[in-house]
């Protein structure tokens, strides 16, 4: 275990992670060391390098944790384990070592919505029945019906159909997500308190900061009778937004502020403090509340990513949540892809109104995309994303330009969306491909063995090798953008321009330079100043169609 004085010293300044640039690791997927096609810790450990040499500031681990992966390990077996097929915690002590010593933080993963049903505790409640301690640890209801038949409410999965299961002994239990995902109960003071142990755990081990899985779902209101939401045909986004703040049944209720507050104690327990972000699915305002210097600091900025390439849109989004940010304390959030969307590569070239499943469903090819334009797009996206005040999150393989796979044979699925929704939803396989490192090999580089999803031979052309010392590449992009960034950062606002033509967004920053994004379909004048950085060659000295430039004042 890492020695807690040494800790101490890897950051002397508790707020490193307000301009943080932060790079998002899918451990299956990242690099496989043992060659059996699944990525592990000691290939994270090895390829650590190619993080510090890109630039960013720290990394976040999704979950390592034991896992029967029916929910690509988000249901989480031991919150205090490694998966084995992952490694040992040898083996992650080693990978944080190594990360300090590069200078770079870590995050982890923290899964506090609900456990796998492998968890001994889950076990424990089926064999103990109904009424024990055990089942109080998570939320266990007779049915309705003459015979307890139908499930207790009309609540849905977020991966579709009831969100209930029932036992054999006639029981049933809740499941926000999939079956295999049993919801703890959050009014069960054992389950509180084994939180904290784990918060502890962790923060022992060296790890700089927590990202809180479905921070907005932990309370809920289980008093009798459970409230129907009358409405099982919608998602949980649009119940949540048709019911006044903070009484939704079990998605973002005021009292689970409450929790975040006393892991805020332990986490300022620690010097430095460890830092948390919320993955939080509600507005603006209420997002606010978890990212409270007082409770977990940060919050993921959804609105950002799920809007278009607009520039008005995009405008409105980055001005309301550097608002929203700053009435929190904290600093705004940008992220433009992770493990459960469609990479932005991809997803920007949709034309408005494209559903992204009918689109994967259709393999990409309806509509189909132009992977050069949307590369052009990605790239520009990317260098206004860097531009802004606050942190940047990134996913594994953005910085190589990677496109969504949306042709994966059905067969090879994973993802238990596929599944649970009757083959209607495809799901989000198509980002989590393994990672391409070499141009040959059976798994570009992935590892020796393969690789547990299939990669797509255009996967050659993106890879690392491929790129690396290539002028104008995309990883020599976000190199250089990085390392800009590091210089010119100072400060945490921005300045509209009044005069920037239709269809183009540029701001100053208050350390004296400027980013314009042309988001239009002609070529526009650049305003005075040394270019710095473009995402694309300029046209005759102007900003063409889907770029942005950095400008020094």
């Amino acid at each position: 275990m890492t020695d807690r004085s040494t800790l101490d010293l890897s950051s002397r300044d508790p707020d490193w992670w307000r301009q943080a640039v932060v790079y998002q690791i899918y451990p299956r997927s990242f690099a496989d060391a043992d060659g059996d096609g699944l990525g592990d810790l000691r290939g994270i450990t090895r390829r650590l390098t190619h993080l510090a040499a890109l630039g960013v500031d720290a990394l976040w681990l999704s979950p390592f944790y034991p896992s029967e992966l029916a929910d690509g390990g988000y249901d989480v077996a031991d919150p205090r384990g490694v998966d084995p097929r992952l490694g040992t915690l040898d083996d992650f002590d080693a990978l944080v070592a190594e990360a300090h010593r590069l200078g770079l933080k870590v995050i982890v993963d923290i899964v506090p919505n609900h456990s796998s049903h492998q968890h001994a505790w889950f076990q424990e409640a089926l064999r103990s029945g109904p009424g024990s301690a055990a089942r109080d640890r998570y939320v266990f209801r007779d049915g309705r019906g003459e015979h307890g038949e139908l499930p207790p409410t009309d609540w849905q999965s977020v991966f579709g159909g009831s969100a209930w299961q029932r036992v054999p002994d006639g029981q049933w239990y809740l499941h926000l997500f999939a079956p295999e995902q049993p919801d703890l109960n959050w009014e069960n003071q054992e389950v509180r308190a084994d939180h904290r142990t784990t918060l502890r755990f962790w923060s022992d081990r060296g790890v700089d900061g927590f990202r809180v899985d479905v921070a907005h779902a932990l309370a809920k209101d289980l008093s009798e009778p459970l409230r129907d939401l009358g409405a099982p045909e919608l998602s949980g986004e649009e119940t949540l937004a048709a019911m006044p703040p903070g009484t939704h049944p079990f998605y973002d209720r005021d009292d689970v502020h409450e929790i975040y507050r006393d892991w805020r104690k332990i986490l300022d327990s620690y010097r430095p403090p460890r830092m948390a972000v919320a993955e939080a699915w509600v507005p603006g305002a209420r997002r606010a509340l978890y990212a409270r210097p007082d409770e977990l600091g940060q919050a993921f900025n959804f609105e950002y990513l799920q809007t278009g390439w607009d520039a008005e849109e995009l405008r409105q989004v980055i001005t309301d949540s550097l608002a929203t940010a700053r009435a929190a304390g904290a600093s705004a959030t940008w992220v433009l892809s992770n493990h459960d969307v469609v990479r932005h590569a991809s997803r920007l070239m949709l034309p408005p109104g494209t559903d992204p499943n009918a689109w994967l469903l259709s393999g990409g090819h309806a509509p189909a995309v132009d992977e050069a334009a949307g590369l052009r797009r990605a790239r520009a996206a990317t260098l206004l994303m860097l531009a802004l005040p606050g942190s940047a999150y990134v996913y594994q393989g953005e910085e190589l330009g990677l496109p969504e796979v949306a042709d994966l044979p059905t067969e090879v699925l994973q993802d238990p969306i596929w599944e649970q929704t009757g083959h209607v939803r495809k799901g989000r396989d198509g980002c989590r491909v393994p990672l391409p490192w070499t141009t040959t090999g059976p798994s570009y580089g992935f590892g020796s063995g393969g690789a547990w999803l299939p990669q797509p031979p255009a996967f050659a052309a993106h890879a690392v090798e491929a790129q690396d010392g290539v002028e104008g590449s995309t990883l020599e992009l976000y190199r250089t953008a990085l390392r800009l960034r590091r210089k010119l950062l100072d400060g945490e606002e921005l300045t509209w321009a009044a005069d920037a033509p239709e269809g183009v967004l540029r701001f100053d920053r208050c350390e004296g330079w400027r980013c314009v994004t042309n988001l239009s379909g002609a070529a526009v004048e650049l305003p005075a100043g040394e270019v710095l950085l473009a995402s694309a060659p300029l046209e005759d000295g102007r900003l063409g169609p889907d770029t942005t430039v950095w400008l020094g004042r």
